[in-house]
């Protein structure tokens, strides 16, 4: 499955918490700035593979002033109507150590 995530727009699945993220590519670099519900500022850098897998470390500081980060892998899946949604397995570091499994949706 070849993806180009330039342009497409993402959140939580399910209508999410207020947080979008705006992906950007430029061969097998991904980027995106996100922002919303809690999350003053967060960032994501890293690679696709030819499947269309990210491989993510992210940085974000919430709206109490804590910073997170962690890595993340996304493993993508299209939907029906043609939309992808990344199943992302995350984990932080430090103090606000966790890992999980959450969705993210593709929205216009």
């Amino acid at each position: 499955m070849t993806i180009n995530y330039d342009g497409r727009t993402f959140r939580k699945a399910g209508g999410g918490d207020g947080t979008v993220a705006r992906y950007q590519q430029d061969g097998d670099l991904v980027w995106a700035d996100f922002a919303g519900g809690q999350v003053r500022r967060g960032t994501v850098t890293g690679t696709c593979g030819p499947d269309g897998t990210l491989r993510l470390a992210y940085t974000m500081v919430l709206d109490g002033g804590e910073v997170i980060a962690g890595h993340t892998v996304n493993v993508p899946q299209r939907t029906t109507d043609g939309r992808l949604t990344l199943r992302e397995e995350w984990e932080r570091y430090g103090a606000h150590a966790a890992t999980g499994t959450s969705y993210l949706e593709e929205v216009d």
